[in-house]
Order: C-alpha cells, then sequence, then structure tokens
C-alpha cells in the first residue's frame, strides 16, 4: 500500500492513539482493532499455525496496550506496533511448525510423494473446493518456514505486507541497506523453490494442490472437520481466475502474487472476546 493511500487511515488512527493516551478505553479499542488484524497475518506468515499467531498476538497486543503511555510518536504508529511484533516474533520459542525445520529441499522432497490422479469434482463440491483452498495456502504459508527468521521476516514485511523498504529497516532495527540484502536472499530463495517445484507458480511442476488433497487428508495434515485456513468459499471459487492473471506475471513476481492472494487472515471470535476484556479490564480487575 503505498503512502498517499495509508495516509487518512493514519491521521485517523493518530488522533485515536492521543485519545488512548488520555484514558479514553473506547479509544483504545478502537486502536487495538485497527491494528490487530495486521499483527495477528504478520504472526500466521511467521508460525504457520492459527493458535501459535493467535498466542503471540495477545502478548503482543499487551505490549502495545502497555506501552502506549510511552509511544513518543518518533515514528509513524503503525511502525512502533510492527516494531513491537516483530520483535517478540523473532525472541519466541520454536513453535510447532518450526521445531520440525524443514529445508527448502526436504520439502520438495515431500511436495512430489503420494500425489493422488483424483480430480476432487471441486467445480460441483463447496466442501472439497475448501478442501482445495485449505491445501493451498497450508502448503505455501509452510514454505515460508524454510526460511530462517531474519530472511522469512523481511519477506513478509517486504513482499506480503509490502511495506517501504525503509519502513520495514525502520521496524526491524537494521539499515535500508541490510534490509534489501535480507529481503533479496529471501526473495531469491522462494521465487527459486517455487519456480522449480510448486504447480501453482509454474504449471510445467509435478504438485497440484488438488492431487494432495486425499494424501493430506490421509496423513492428518488436514482435517476436514478443522480446517485451519480456507473460511471463504468465494475466495476458493474464485481462485482458478486469480491463478490465471498470476502466471501472465514476470516469473520474479509470482510467488509474492501467490501469498498476496490468500485471504487476509482474520483471528477467531473467541480471540477478539479476549481483545475487547483486555482493553477493558481496569488495573483492579474490574470492567467498565
Amino acid at each position: 500500500m503505498v503512502e498517499t493511500e495509508r495516509a487518512p487511515w493514519d491521521q485517523n488512527l493518530q488522533l485515536e492513539v492521543t485519545r488512548a493516551k488520555a484514558g479514553d478505553r473506547h479509544a483504545l479499542e478502537s486502536v487495538v482493532r485497527a491494528v490487530q488484524k495486521e499483527v495477528y497475518g504478520i504472526a500466521l506468515r511467521f508460525l504457520w499455525h492459527p493458535q501459535d499467531a493467535e498466542d503471540a498476538t495477545q502478548e503482543i497486543l499487551i505490549r502495545v496496550i502497555t506501552g502506549l503511555g510511552g509511544f513518543r510518536g518518533d515514528s509513524a504508529f503503525r511502525t512502533w506496533v510492527y516494531r513491537i511484533a516483530c520483535n517478540r516474533l523473532l525472541t519466541l520459542r520454536k513453535q510447532r511448525m518450526e521445531q520440525r525445520s524443514i529445508s527448502f529441499e526436504e520439502f520438495g522432497e515431500d511436495l512430489v510423494r503420494g500425489l493422488s490422479d483424483d480430480s476432487l469434482g471441486v467445480e460441483h463440491d463447496p466442501d472439497k473446493a475448501l478442501l482445495l483452498e485449505e491445501v493451498k495456502i497450508g502448503c505455501t504459508l509452510a514454505m515460508l518456514m524454510c526460511l530462517d527468521r531474519d530472511h522469512r521476516l523481511a519477506y513478509i514485511l517486504g513482499e506480503i505486507v509490502e511495506s517501504e523498504h525503509h519502513e520495514a529497516a525502520e521496524v526491524l532495527e537494521i539499515s535500508s541497506a541490510a534490509f534489501r540484502k535480507r529481503l533479496s536472499r529471501a526473495r531469491a530463495s522462494i521465487t527459486s523453490f517455487m519456480i522449480s517445484r510448486c504447480g501453482l507458480v509454474n504449471s510445467a511442476n509435478a504438485c497440484r494442490c488438488r492431487r494432495r488433497v486425499t494424501t493430506a487428508v490421509h496423513l492428518g495434515r488436514v482435517d476436514p472437520a478443522n480446517l485451519l485456513f480456507a473460511s471463504s468459499l468465494d475466495c476458493a471459487k474464485q481462485f482458478p481466475e486469480v491463478l490465471v492473471k498470476i502466471r501472465q506475471l514476470e516469473e520474479t513476481r509470482r510467488a509474492a502474487a501467490l501469498y498476496r492472494s490468500h485471504p487476509n487472515p482474520k483471528p477467531s471470535e473467541s480471540f477478539v472476546g479476549w481483545m475487547r476484556r483486555a482493553v477493558h479490564e481496569k488495573p483492579d480487575g474490574r470492567d467498565d
């Protein structure tokens, strides 16, 4: 998102930040609500599993709430929040997906195992369309886990969130030159892998998400009764048209476009309820 598009939103948010710092809890809720989806989106892409992402987002938002009084405005509020988020994510102990420590080579070998010729009949079955969406999102997010934490975060900020390079460098507290190098290495790794292995980005590759659904369900990687990522049937149905446009892009731009085609991740209703309680709870434990 370019700066001119962000400006009105940032100005409105800044007014709410000022009110929240003065003790207005409704303004505080507005502020937290304004950034929660962005924070959760970064956490989900960084950690893969929605529950791990929600746990991390809770910690991050608590730090935002308790630290708001110290926000001096030396940087944009979003930059300040992103810095808190990234610092926390980088210092978390390894979460469930990271504990597998899979490399790009190992991931590539896994992609070619257990492919099915089942066409799924997605066009006529909404449930199967959601299963396909689940595999597509889960698989592409898992590719990010092959990057180390520093490069993964640089890729998320620079390619998926599309932060300006100077802003992302400020968030990560490194120089712009260092961020560009980090992003370039991450982009090269993801692009090279997807062009050579991913059937979405390159139709010449063997792997197709629809050919992995049966195996994913059989191995327990996908639970049809408890989907982690696929929540929008409309997005699932529209993806074939989106994919056509992605494949028309230059090869170096397809991977990032694929990630940005994912539905915007949203935390669960229980998380939203937690957020309201966290904002309105007084220090003595009573609610407003």
